[in-house]
């Protein structure tokens, strides 16, 4: 029996209608649960890991797995800075989004409060579109129906952007660490506006988003020459000054979309600071 809060791991595979995972002693695992097509497209035959969540698909109302990829996780310290492409259906979205991602837990702000939070990184890049987190079949984009079920459009960043990584290594991750918890128990102790509950009213288009708060924690343990206001322009300068700063190991690379019916393609956002132009030309991207 498969149980929950249980990772486990075997090769993604596909027989008749049934999708399971087959373990390396010939365990099946999942194959009464719901798997996601999109998995099926990219991993089929692969190894992977999965582990059930607690929401439900809609329309069968099975329980939920989440899959991803069986890469080995490293012992070194670490930090990854995202910069996620715009998602072209949607307005809030034009700048493209800024999150972190130190020792494995990723830090998330937003001008939405539920989605200031730490997350795994298997939930951040790879949730299903399915149940809530599926695009509504109605429109093909956030709804909530009469009957009161949600479509958050809100599955893996990965399927539905091409997110560029910074990954350093040599800072100190636990300063970071606690600085950026502080800042999620700061916008969870505001008081939230009751006009508006669901946003956080400290937020700013300026001086309090996804990207200054980052940026504000990579000064406060030392990078002072860490400059940006909006997510692309603070990927780029990061970017260039962990490459120039002694001491530091540093990639940079992307993470293709990964295509999915659900999603349609993420696309670059403008850069905003000209100064900013001629390091992007410099970056030395891995792929």
């Amino acid at each position: 029996m498969t149980e929950k809060n249980k990772t486990y791991k075997g090769i993604l595979s596909r027989e008749g209608e049934k999708t399971f995972l087959l373990g390396e002693n010939g365990e099946v695992y999942f194959e009464n649960e719901k798997i996601w097509s999109g998995y099926l497209d990219h991993w089929k035959d692969q190894s992977v890991c999965g582990r059930i969540l607690p929401q439900r698909d809609y329309k069968e109302n099975l329980p939920i797995v989440i899959i991803w990829p069986n890469v080995p996780e490293t012992e070194t310290p670490f930090v990854e800075l995202y910069y996620n492409e715009r998602l072209v259906k949607y307005w809030a979205s034009s700048l493209g989004h800024n999150a972190i991602n130190v020792n494995g837990k990723i830090f998330n702000y937003s001008h939405l409060l539920n989605e200031n939070e730490i997350i795994s990184a298997e939930e951040y890049f790879f949730r299903p579109a399915v149940g809530e987190f599926a695009p509504s079949p109605n429109n093909s984009a956030f709804e909530i129906l009469e009957d009161g079920r949600v479509y958050y459009d809100k599955f893996g960043r990965n399927f539905m952007r091409t997110i560029h990584v910074v990954r350093v290594e040599g800072l100190d991750t636990n300063h970071l660490s606690q600085v950026y918890c502080r800042e999620l128990d700061v916008i969870h102790s505001t008081k939230p506006n009751p006009k508006n509950p669901k946003k956080y009213p400290d937020f700013n288009f300026f001086t309090r988003n996804c990207s200054t708060i980052i940026r504000d924690g990579l000064n406060e343990i030392g990078l002072k020459k860490i400059k940006g206001i909006f997510p692309l322009d603070l990927f780029i300068n990061s970017a260039h000054h962990f490459l120039k700063t002694e001491g530091l190991g540093t990639r940079i690379y992307k993470k293709p979309q990964l295509k999915v019916p659900e999603a349609p393609p993420s696309a670059m956002t403008a850069l905003l600071n000209f100064r900013n132009r001629l390091k992007q030309k410099q970056l030395p991207y891995e792929n």
